[in-house]
């Protein structure tokens, strides 16, 4: 019996022997964890490799390409992986709103979701991404001195540069490291003293129209199955040129007053999930709500689709949040550095605690777990860590996410006894859960700075600002598009569906 097992310990041993061998091998090249990694300064002279104490030269310690002014590859093509992520959202976004539609109306939602793609993309280039994060600034004022009495940079409301209206610039290949030339690089997000991250800055302008283009598109879940679609086309360029990209600038333009006033916004908690969620209220209050709602049925006609919707969101999610390590200061780069992997991380613990606790609180009120709300549950979770990503511990994280899911699954109850029509939830997900997010990270950061009463009003100063500014903008905008061209269709189209009257088609041909 023992002969038969001979030759398999043999190779047992065998394999044992040539694994432990590889790894002692492998340990001998490794660092000890937290070891600190010298990198050489960035600098023009050439820099002489020291001798051992038996005379031969060593090898000069590399110079990492963002403190180079060089080129950083590995952060450049994380943030080209990331920003397709973030467009991969864009279907993710129509499939989970889709799915929740009535069968007569998911190619509206499909259209409504992704006609955002033409409009912002058109808008960022023109003027956009000009307003947004243009340098030279269309309206600042002084900010005083600090404690030593150094000026402090001007405070910032809107950019505005010339040579980027139409990417005009960018289009410029000589020099290459011209003003905004197509290979100039972006600067690290600090407000003094910026560095080079290494990354060009036309990547990092496509990348932020990704989020430029998602946004609006959250907004219609909430008046989904009754919004006119030539009014949405409007109603998303004028949104996002009052709203998103004065907002933007504020918050992320490293001139912007609420940057340097300190408010954290790692990936869009403000930005955009708020200004979302804020401005679909606004739109909820001043438009009439569907047909028999709340007393009709209104179910979605495929959970399916809106489970596999929220399954490429968060495939999404992670370029959303861990790409936007792009803006960190100079002493967290590079790009694809720790910082990315603290927001990745972050990311995958908090939606995935989210939905099981919006699953257990589900299951405890209403006695059934359901598909829908472990989705949901998802989202929301992503939403609430979206602000704090890069700037929160793993742990943290997860309490974040236990308490966002919780939270938004009874902001979306309260739909029920309030009895405003939002359709789609955006409200409870993305308006409270951005609202949590942007607050939370108030009190969990520990970076860059710790959280603490301070931050903490700094958030809700900047919270506020945003909120309010976006909500009177949008009741503006709803109010004069509902009054001149009608923003929602008639009791009629709306009983036919959406599909067959504003687009001629329908989803499904059964015959």
């Amino acid at each position: 019996m023992i002969r038969k097992w001979l030759p398999l310990i043999a190779l047992g041993l065998l394999l044992s022997v040539g694994v432990g061998r590889g790894f002692a091998q492998d340990e001998k090249e490794l660092k000890p964890a937290g070891s600190p990694i010298a990198v050489a300064p960035a600098t023009d002279a050439p820099v002489s490799a020291p001798a051992d104490p038996g005379g031969a030269p060593t090898a000069t310690p590399p110079v990492a390409a963002h403190l180079a002014g060089t080129y950083d590859s590995g952060s450049t093509s994380w943030l080209l992986v990331s920003a397709a992520l973030v467009f991969f959202m864009m279907p993710g976004l129509a499939l989970f709103y889709g799915g929740m539609c009535r069968a007569k109306n998911v190619l509206n939602m499909f259209m409504c979701v992704m006609v955002c793609v033409p409009i912002v993309c058109i808008e960022w280039i023109a003027y956009g991404y000009n307003m947004a994060f243009a340098v030279p600034s269309a309206i600042a004022v002084d900010a005083g001195k600090d404690d030593k009495g150094v000026d402090k940079p001007k405070l910032s409301y809107l950019g505005w540069d010339p040579g980027l209206v139409f990417f005009k610039s960018f289009g410029e290949t000589t020099p290459v490291d011209g003003p905004n030339s197509f290979g100039k690089t972006v600067t690290s997000g600090d407000t003094t003293g910026a560095i080079s991250t290494g990354v060009p800055e036309l990547l990092f302008a496509m990348f932020q129209m990704m989020f430029a283009i998602i946004t609006p598109a959250l907004i219609v879940g909430a008046i989904a199955e009754r919004v006119k679609f030539s009014a949405w086309c409007l109603f998303v360029a004028l949104w996002a040129t009052i709203v998103y990209n004065p907002v933007c600038h504020w918050v992320w333009n490293v001139n912007g007053w609420l940057f340097q006033k300190g408010v954290l916004d790692f990936a869009g908690g403000t930005v955009v999930h708020v200004l979302a969620g804020v401005s679909a209220l606004a739109l909820i209050l001043i438009l009439p709500k569907r047909r028999g709602y709340p007393g009709g049925h209104f179910l979605p006609h495929s959970i399916g689709w809106t489970l596999l919707g929220a399954g490429m969101l968060m495939v999404g999610w992670f370029g959303f949040n861990a790409g936007s390590a792009v803006a960190v200061g100079k002493d967290f780069l590079p790009v694809a550095g720790a910082t990315a992997v603290m927001a990745f991380a972050a990311t995958a613990i908090a939606g995935s605690a989210a939905s099981g606790s919006w699953m257990v609180a589900e299951w405890l009120v209403s006695g059934k777990p359901t598909s829908l709300g472990v989705g949901s549950g998802m989202v929301a979770g992503l939403v609430v860590i979206t602000p704090c990503a890069g700037h929160v511990s793993p742990g943290s994280a997860l309490l974040i996410g236990l308490i966002g899911g919780v939270v938004c699954f009874f902001a979306v109850l309260a739909k029920q006894k309030i009895k405003y029509d939002d359709s789609l939830d955006v409200v409870g997900v993305h308006g409270v859960g951005g609202a949590l997010g942007a607050l939370l990270v108030g009190i969990f950061a520990v970076r860059p700075v710790m959280g603490g009463f301070d931050q903490f009003s700094l958030q809700v100063q900047g919270l506020l600002v945003t909120g309010i500014y976006a909500f009177v903008c949008t009741i503006v905008i709803g109010t004069l598009i509902h009054k001149t061209i009608g923003f929602t269709v008639d009791e009629q189209t709306e009983a036919e569906g959406l599909d067959l009257a504003e687009h001629g088609e329908a989803a499904y041909r059964l015959t």
